[in-house]
């Protein structure tokens, strides 16, 4: 399955797509810059039922974005 497949399948199974679970992960009040992996992966389960491979698709479009701070 292709990354983008991966991302369309979330957005088939949430409603949303990463811009939108980075809005509501800031108005869950979760989301900052440095946050961390397991933090955007526990929300992302609590709220919308994603699994760890669905949430860490999300948390790679969130580095990839520069939203969150890589590895340093």
């Amino acid at each position: 399955m292709s990354f983008q497949a991966y991302i369309d399948n979330i957005k088939t199974k949430t409603g949303k797509t990463p811009e939108e679970l980075k809005i509501a992960a800031e108005e869950a009040g979760v989301y900052h810059p440095e946050m961390k992996a397991t933090q955007l992966v526990d929300f992302l389960a609590e709220k919308f039922d994603l699994g760890r491979g669905h949430a860490m698709a999300i948390w790679a479009v969130f580095k990839a974005e520069g939203w969150v701070k890589g590895p340093k």
